[in-house]
């Protein structure tokens, strides 16, 4: 049996707002939909031309001066491969802030290096930010050769920073940034704890303590 679209299109008002309490009208999706558009490559004039849309429309769409039917919505976001329902539990549930109860703890509470993964759900998203402690004379172990990108601000201490075979010293409230297609780990040289903000890019940071 086919799917009515009305039908389904009425049901998928109706639960949005029991669940949101907003109408469709009056969310503001233009970011959102501005975002799928860049992740699939698109110019607004593409996205138009692929849904019979003129570009000016596409651009209000955007910036949120305008609002489209439901089934303008959905031949856009089916250019996307994305679900009405996908899209707007997106906006619903998207999270912006993120406190200590959200990390994720890839290594154990005695480990001479401790990860803290600031942001879960790092597979979705363009980097993955940790907050690195290590013990006096800790090493976190050579990471794997792969691609992206890496940054690090050194919180609190001094470190070691080895790529390949030479060595770099880091201090408090200095950083470092390197591609990742070198061999690399770092040591902790003070007395103290060390604490970096290692941001790596993509997200591809999974040491578990090894």
């Amino acid at each position: 049996m086919g799917i009515d679209i009305e039908t389904e299109m009425y049901r998928i008002r109706i639960c949005f707002f029991s669940f949101t309490g907003q109408r469709i009208e009056d969310m503001k999706i233009g970011a959102n939909l501005k975002r799928l558009r860049l992740l699939n490559s698109l110019t607004q004039e593409e996205l138009a031309n692929r849904t019979d849309l003129s570009k000016g429309f596409i651009s209000q769409l955007e910036n949120d001066t305008t609002c489209p039917s439901i089934a303008t919505l959905k031949d856009i976001l089916d250019v996307f491969g994305v679900s009405l329902q996908e899209f707007f539990s997106e906006i619903q549930t998207v999270q912006f802030t993120f406190g200590t109860d959200d990390r994720v703890r890839p290594t154990g509470n005695d480990d001479p290096v401790a990860v803290e993964l600031l942001v879960p759900g790092a597979q979705r998203r363009r980097m993955d930010p940790a907050l690195v402690t290590l013990r006096p004379g800790a090493v976190m172990g050579e990471q794997d050769i792969h691609g992206g990108e890496e940054f690090g601000y050194v919180l609190q201490g001094r470190i070691e920073l080895r790529l390949n075979d030479t060595i770099f010293p880091v201090r408090k409230e200095e950083c470092f940034f390197f591609s990742s297609d070198r061999r690399h780990s770092v040591r902790n040289v003070g007395k103290g704890m060390a604490k970096i903000l290692w941001v790596v890019s993509p997200p591809t940071f999974d040491y578990t303590g090894r």
